[in-house]
């Protein structure tokens, strides 16, 4: 990639853009000959939906950038230009006026050195790319001084490490790597996006990357979550040691790839269109989903190992001596859209939708797909936009790019519109506000849409978190399924006042595809308890022929997942029953018959559905049973594959695997009890 192209290209249309939406905002709208769906006129209406407009210190114009100058008592600035922000910088101009400067070239980096009486009282670097990225975007480029890279990399992973202290922070990251090669290593701790720019993984390469155990002993990376990296090549050995709510997808590993800390306990993880050229090990790792991946060799399987059109060597034996589920092809999925640089600009690369595939995704070309320049997005900040100002650009016929932050939502988001693509930067969260008391985010039942890398976070009074579709939902949109991609849930956790969801996900739309959702109740921190943290289910599906690629689902007071729609299918599921049910008495389902609340519930009039590789996993602190971690209609279409139940700690509770079957075995501290398939004539 020729990186001045890529700017100037954008530059002149962004620029023009901008600079007419700073004059006259009427005119920063969407084609005018359109209706909602993009397809025809706006019936009449008068009112076209306005894209909101921000006062900014970095403005677009026709000849480059103005930049405003802040005062701070400066008598003059010294400004100087550079290409990236952590290279060289040369004095440009001496100002004396102290109102603004504008630059001949929108994409360069100014530093601006604040001066009086002959000496620096402040210093600042300004940007386009900061400007419409926000300041916790931080974009390194081969030209950049790789010791100051090396030393910001540093800075963050400090700010975002370790289980006390930054488990539950409030800053977001999102490190971005233009195309080239990077003498760097990353660590990477909480609430942090790595990325390459390219359009493969091939085109950016790093030097090293590293997760390590976050808990302060005995290398425990149990609470390893919201992090991800993608689209990166790294040249040597990695340790991924991560557990929910993270994301490898679309890397290179020129060597092995461990995925614990020297033994530590691990607890699952997400592996997706990547490719290790040495061995996997999985270690200590209880349960894991690889799909559509490739590596020479694969070392370990515990719980509940699920490997999906993966092309690779997997552990050899039978189930449950292997406690493996091998499926040969995914049926259907399209891979998470990405941010790029390429010579004709900024874009989101969206990856066409694969079927029956298996392998990766991409070569050293890139992969099949389109990319959409950035002009049709809207870029939310948490330091100046809420659900007004983003509902304004949605309904304006934007697409949303969300950089790192915390929003806080006191409506719901509203996605209408087929084809829309949020794009969330570096674990961007939505928290919903005491004033909302529906949703953080409601998508329409209409073809195309796409969400990907969000953290929803509950509040005091929510409903839901995530709606698809509305109740009743009865469309198909088979030639073009809605995908939800690395989607994170929350209810307690980051703060002490209580929160309430009734249930996290509900899915009412057909033809959905989730690819990684951990959606958990928290067991720990701030705000927990039964009565504080307080929900009933995790996940509801509604829809028919939905399809999750790795659905992680913990503590809830019911059901953790109930499945009410046909043709459903989940490959691999992960799930804990909650810790903190106080009696006997208060854990009882069927109208207080039975013993406990099934982990994974399909719903007893549905007639269809397949699952593969479910593990269900108990440690309460009282000693309650749960009859069934598994219930399912006893009817020929229902198909289960591979179920395991584990005690972990505390009494034995979980009686039975699925619908009063499933052996014991008895392994040390553990108690398994496996389900080796069934279907049900």
């Amino acid at each position: 990639m020729m990186k001045s192209k890529v700017k100037k290209w954008f530059g002149f249309a962004c620029a023009a853009v901008f600079a007419v939406a700073l004059c006259c905002p009427l005119l920063a709208c969407a084609d005018k000959d359109k209706n909602e769906d993009g397809d025809g006129d706006n019936g009449g209406s008068s009112t076209v939906p306005q894209v909101p407009v921000h006062e900014t210190e970095v403005t677009p114009v026709e000849d480059g950038v103005e930049i405003t100058l802040p005062g701070d008592g400066a008598e003059y600035y010294d400004i100087y230009k550079g290409n990236s922000a952590y290279g060289d910088f040369t004095l440009v101009e001496t100002d004396y006026e102290g109102e603004s400067y504008v630059g001949d070239d929108l994409w360069a980096y100014y530093r601006v050195d604040f001066k009086a009486n002959g000496n620096v009282t402040g210093s600042r670097v300004y940007s386009y790319e900061k400007e419409l990225f926000g300041e916790n975007t931080m974009i390194f480029s081969p030209e950049d001084d790789p010791e100051e890279v090396q030393a910001v990399i540093d800075e963050i992973y400090e700010g975002q490490r370790g289980a006390s202290s930054g488990q539950f922070t409030e800053d977001r990251y999102a490190l971005l790597f233009e195309e080239g090669s990077y003498d760097v290593t990353v660590y990477e701790g909480y609430y942090t996006s790595v990325a390459g720019l390219g359009l493969a993984p091939t085109d950016t390469k790093l030097g090293g990357f590293h997760v390590y155990a976050d808990l302060e002993s005995n290398n425990n990376a149990t609470h390893n979550f919201w992090r991800t990296v993608e689209n990166v090549t790294v040249t040597g050995n990695v340790q991924w040691a991560v557990s929910q709510a993270t994301s490898m997808r679309r890397t290179m590993v020129r060597g092995n790839l461990t995925l614990h800390q020297s033994g530590g306990w691990s607890s699952g993880g997400f592996l997706a269109d990547s490719r290790v050229t040495g061995t996997v090990n999985s270690g200590s790792q209880q349960q894991w989903i690889s799909r559509n991946d490739e590596w020479n060799t694969w070392s370990g399987s515990n719980f509940n190992m699920v490997y999906v059109g993966v092309e690779g060597a997997i552990p050899s034996g039978d189930w449950p001596s292997r406690r493996v589920t091998d499926i040969e092809s995914t049926p259907r999925v399209r891979e998470k859209p990405f941010l790029v640089q390429t010579e004709d600009g900024y874009g989101v690369f969206v990856p066409d939708l694969l079927e029956n595939s298996s392998g990766i995704s991409w070569d050293e070309d890139g992969s099949e797909g389109e990319i959409v320049p950035l002009d049709d997005f809207y870029l939310a900040r948490a330091d100046r936009d809420d659900a007004s100002t983003i509902n304004a650009a949605l309904a304006a016929g934007k697409h949303l790019i969300l950089t790192p932050g915390v929003y806080m939502i006191d409506e719901p988001i509203e996605v209408a519109k087929a084809g829309t693509i949020v794009l969330g930067m570096g674990l961007a969260t939505l928290r919903i506000s005491d004033e909302n008391t529906d949703t953080l985010m409601r998508v329409s039942d209409v073809d195309g849409v796409i969400l990907s890398g969000i953290l929803f976070d509950a509040g005091k009074n929510s409903q839901t978190l995530l709606e698809v579709g509305e109740e009743g939902a009865s469309a198909r949109h088979s030639s073009d399924p809605i995908c939800l991609s690395d989607l994170f849930f929350r209810v307690g956790g980051h703060s002490d006042e209580p929160t309430y969801a009734h249930t996290s996900v509900v899915i009412n739309s057909s033809d959905v595809i989730g690819d990684n959702f951990w959606v958990w109740r928290a067991d720990h921190s701030h705000g927990v308890g039964w009565d504080t943290n307080v929900t009933v289910n995790g996940v509801e599906v509604n829809g028919d022929y939905v399809t999750f690629y790795g659905l992680f689902v913990e503590h809830y007071h019911e059901y953790q997942t109930i499945w009410n729609g046909e043709y459903g299918e989940t490959y691999f599921y992960q799930s804990e029953i909650p810790y903190d049910p106080p009696t006997q008495e208060a854990y009882m389902s069927h109208d207080g018959t039975v013993n406990g609340w099934a982990s994974y519930k399909i719903a007893d009039d549905v007639q269809n559905h397949r699952a593969y590789g479910l593990g269900v996993y108990s440690c309460p602190r009282q000693p309650v049973k749960v009859a069934n971690a598994i219930e399912a209609p006893a009817t020929p279409g229902i198909y289960i594959e591979h179920a395991v139940t584990v005690r972990l700690s505390g009494a034995d509770c979980l009686e039975s695997v699925l619908n009063g079957e499933g052996d014991r075995i008895a392994s040390n501290m553990f108690q398994k009890k496996l389900f080796a398939g069934a279907k049900f004539f």
